[in-house]
C-alpha cells in the first residue's frame, strides 16, 4: 500500500509495527471481535486519546490486559490505561504520540463500526 502502512484495508496498521505481517490478519481480527463484545462507547478526548467504556465483566477486562499487553510488545508507542471505577465501569484509555494520531484515527474507526454491528 503506498500511504505508510503495512496492510491494506487495515490503514491503521503502522510500518512501525513489529508484529510479523502473517500474524496481522489475526491480530485484527482479535481486536475487531474485542470491539464488538466489550466496547460499549467510544469517545475522543484528543486528537492523541482515544476512551473505550468497556462492559464491566472480569472477561473483558481479561482480554483488555492480555490484548493490550500483546499489541504493546510490537507497537511500542501505545499507551494503554485499563480502570475500573466500579463494579460496571472498565474503561481504556489509548494514547499515542502525535506522529501516530493516523493509526488510532484508524483504531477508532474499527471500534466505532465493531461496536456499532454488535
Amino acid at each position: 500500500m503506498d500511504n505508510g502502512h503495512s496492510m491494506a484495508g487495515a490503514s491503521w496498521v503502522p510500518d512501525a509495527c513489529t508484529l510479523p505481517t502473517a500474524a496481522q490478519p489475526p491480530r485484527l481480527a482479535e481486536f475487531d471481535r474485542f470491539f464488538r463484545e466489550a466496547v460499549r462507547d467510544v469517545t475522543r478526548p484528543s486528537a492523541r486519546h482515544l476512551r473505550l467504556r468497556l462492559a464491566g465483566t472480569a472477561q473483558a477486562e481479561r482480554a483488555a490486559r492480555d490484548l493490550t499487553a500483546r499489541e504493546s510488545t510490537c507497537c511500542s508507542f501505545f499507551t494503554f490505561d485499563l480502570s475500573r471505577s466500579g463494579p460496571e465501569a472498565l474503561t481504556l484509555d489509548v494514547r499515542v504520540p502525535a506522529a501516530h494520531v493516523d493509526v488510532l484515527d484508524g483504531l477508532a474507526e474499527r471500534a466505532t463500526a465493531a461496536a456499532a454491528g454488535r
